[in-house]
């Protein structure tokens, strides 16, 4: 499912307890980098955050015939984005947490 399936499915279901959407993700996102790790199909994307924290993604074709930059550096956002959300879960818990205590 996509980000967007999800949240439309969140919504149907009338689910509105605090919680991460898309945009809790990317408005975190000050930038992105790219390199390539030189003779191979690495590629690395560092997101840096707002608070100038890196997540580093990344992609890699198996074969030299398949790889395409445009589409490396999309796969590498996009595992480098997933990462993401996992601190920003964590940063959430920790604030129920807090404001439940």
């Amino acid at each position: 499912m996509t980000d967007q399936q999800i949240e439309e499915a969140i919504q149907a279901k009338g689910l509105n307890a605090p919680r991460l959407i898309p945009e809790s993700i990317d408005v975190v996102i000050k930038s992105s980098d790219y390199f390539r790790v030189a003779n191979t199909t690495t590629t690395i994307c560092a997101l840096t955050l707002m608070n100038n924290y890196v997540v580093v993604g990344k992609s890699a074709a198996v074969s030299m015939a398949n790889f395409d930059e445009e589409l490396g550096r999309k796969i590498a956002f996009a595992d480098a984005r997933e990462r993401i959300w996992a601190l920003e879960g964590y940063l959430l818990k920790e604030k129920l947490f807090n404001a439940s205590n």
